[in-house]
Order: C-alpha cells, then structure tokens, then sequence
C-alpha cells in the first residue's frame, strides 16, 4: 500500500487554502503537475474526492476534503512543533501556535498573557490574530487556529467553549451628556438619545436585542467598526454607545471624556472564554496556553486594576478548583 508522505500534505493544504493548483504552486514555488499528483496520490490512498474540479475556475473543497484540511493542518502543526522540539534539544514545549481573539477586549488582557506564555515558553512561535465573532468561529472550523479568545456568541456545537469572565453590558456617555451625572441610567431613558453601535453582524445584534427586550427600539445615529472610533464618536456628543468590557482609559484619541453608567434594567452578559474545535486534539503548545488562562491568576489582577474604570466589575466564572 502506497503513503502519502507530509510534503503531498502541505501541497493539498496550500491547494484548498487558495482553491486553485496554479495559485498553490506559485505559493510553494513549485510546479503545477507536483501539486496535482501529490492531490492524486492523497486521493487514491484515502479513496476519498478531496476537491471538485471546475474548468478555468480552480477547485473547491467537498466536505470530505474540507474535514481532510482540518485534521492535515494540525498534523502539519504537530510535524514542525516536532522539528522545533529537535532542534530545541530537550525544550518541554516548543512549535507554532497560532490564536485568534475578539479586538474588543484582546488588547485589556491578552499582551500580558502572551508575555506570561512567551516567558514560560520560549520555543513556542506565537501568532494572534484579530477577527469578528463570525470570521473567528470560521478560522477554527477551517484549522486556521488553534485557540480562540472569544464571546458566547452563536458558538457551534463543533466548537468546545470554556468561559473564564462573564461581562455586563453597561452604557458609556460623553462627560457632557444630560445623563451624565448619573451612575445608573435605565434603556427605556437611554432610547431618548441617538446611540452610536459597534457595526459588526453578531455585536450588533447582541447590543441591540438587549433593548429589543425590553420591547425598545433605539435610534442608531452611527456606526463603526472600531471601539476607538466609537469612542471618539461618544465623547463629542453624537450619542451613546453599549459597552461590555472594560475600558482602558476614559479618554478618547482627541482628549474628549468619557462617563460609565450601568444598567439598571437586566441586560444579558456576555461570557468571555477560550474556544478550540471540538474532538480536535490540542498541540502541546495550545494545551499550555489554555491553562494558563484558565488560571485565574492569569487574567484577574489586568480586570482589577480596571476596575475603577469599569461599570461593573465582570464576574470570574472558573476557579482554581475546576483547572486541569
């Protein structure tokens, strides 16, 4: 019986990633005729079509092919933490470990629990990326990442979610808005002033169905795609915005300020966690780095120094008790 062997691999998952032989071979530096016959030979050792072939379209990936990608890109993973090991001469924990975390609450903890890991683990390549729910939901699906700092956000049964913080929404006002003085504002006084809304597809519909139910509608005056932006957009004036994770700093980019409020009425938190595709065995890298942040002392000193900054304090939802 003939094997596929790992660089037939590495051309089959270049060719899906970028759905077409011609692109995979310009990426590889490699002919056309090396990446079809590695694709050939997968598909008659597995007995599997792996891609559909269109005529001057490239290939798309059958749902074999696609669950056949996953599984190859951590092997491949797997293959070079192994090399890196090797090379390394006895390091514990080394390779490549890839995360993808929401950008509204990354930036308030995941530095320091990057420069945690990098200190405990310094063989380990780390790269993070930055996506929306949809897009991080998608990349671990498709074996783009291995780990994901995410929100309970329409999270599929494919993906295993383990919560470490839950989040209260809480309004943010200009410090010259009429509500202003208040610590506490209610929807129903909110819906009187124009909002501006962080305009991607699952966080606004989050934000806006916490007014929906409380049977309100409120009158979205902006949108942006950035909390700075939204910030900025706060502190002169144009409306309030829904937040539900901690400021870092009370100041916009142009000196406006900003004024906190929580909620009186109930509102749905939101449970911020880690996130991997379920049954998907984790790299030893990725294992180390889920632990870590499952350690509350990974994370809780960052929250609690913002705090003072923050309407409500979010609530640690694993403890010491429940870590592997």
């Amino acid at each position: 019986m003939r094997h596929f062997t790992l660089k037939q691999l590495r051309y089959f998952v270049v060719a899906g990633d970028l759905s077409s032989v011609t692109q995979a071979a310009k990426r590889l530096h490699v002919s056309q005729p090396s990446i079809s016959a590695a694709i050939q030979q997968i598909e008659e050792t597995t007995g599997l079509q792996l891609f559909v072939r269109h005529h001057a379209q490239g290939l798309s990936l059958t749902p074999s092919g696609k669950q056949l990608l996953v599984r190859a890109k951590q092997l491949l993973r797997d293959a070079e933490g192994l090399e890196r090991f090797a090379v390394s001469l006895g390091e514990e924990i080394g390779g490549e470990l890839r995360l993808v975390a929401f950008p509204t609450f990354a930036p308030v903890f995941l530095p320091q629990l990057l420069r945690r890991y990098a200190d405990r683990y310094p063989a380990v390549s780390l790269q993070c990326d930055e996506m929306n729910q949809a897009d991080i939901v998608a990349g671990l699906g498709k074996g783009d990442y291995e780990l994901a700092f995410t929100y309970d956000l329409q999270v599929p049964e494919s993906v295993a979610f383990t919560p470490l913080y839950r989040f209260p929404p809480y309004a943010v006002v200009s410090v010259d808005h009429p509500l202003a003085d208040r610590d506490s504002v209610r929807l129903a006084e909110l819906v009187e002033y124009p909002m501006v809304i962080l305009d991607w597809p699952l966080s606004r519909d989050y934000f806006l169905s916490i007014f929906s139910h409380q049977g309100l509608s409120p009158t979205v005056a902006h949108r942006a795609k950035s909390m700075d932006m939204i910030r900025g957009l706060v502190a002169k004036g144009f409306g309030f915005a829904l937040f539900n994770t901690p400021l870092t700093t009370l100041d916009a980019f142009d000196g406006g300020r900003l004024k906190a409020l929580t909620l009186s009425d109930e509102a749905p938190p939101l449970s911020m966690g880690i996130a991997c595709l379920r049954g998907l065995r984790l790299s030893p890298a990725a294992e180390a780095m889920h632990r870590l942040a499952c350690d509350a002392d990974s994370l809780s000193p960052t929250l609690e120094r913002l705090a003072h900054a923050f309407a409500q304090v979010p609530e640690r939802l694993i403890d010491s008790s429940e870590r592997d």
